[in-house]
């Protein structure tokens, strides 16, 4: 008993002994497909047409997940409890940003059950 395969081209259909299987990169990732031979030379016209843009392209990554928020050095608070306390207390702090190793210091001093995190 014989099998006979037939490939059929992915684009149009069309049957013939010159499909096969191609294999092309774009972007540094490899794709296959079943092409004749006119519908490879085309695909290998586009790429080659499309090089140039992609060479003096910038690659626009994806937006991050954003950042975690700040946990405070020490246990049990946030940075706001500390900036809240700061502020009530008069003592220099910003509204955003790095709290400075002077107000977590004078903060702990006034809170005997803060921790600082190992």
């Amino acid at each position: 008993m014989a099998e006979k395969v037939i490939r059929v081209d992915d684009i149009d259909g069309s049957e013939g002994d010159d499909v096969t299987k191609r294999d092309f990169e774009v972007l540094g990732r490899t794709f296959t497909i079943d092409l004749s031979e006119d519908n490879y030379k085309r695909l290998n016209e586009m790429l080659d047409a499309l090089a140039p843009f992609v060479e003096n392209a910038a690659e626009v990554k994806p937006a991050g997940k954003g950042r975690k928020p700040r946990v405070a050095k020490i246990k049990g608070y946030t940075n706001g409890d500390v900036r809240d306390w700061a502020l009530r207390e008069g003592v220099e702090v910003s509204e955003r940003g790095k709290i400075s190793d002077e107000v977590y210091a004078a903060f702990i001093d006034a809170h005997p059950d803060a921790k600082p995190d190992a």
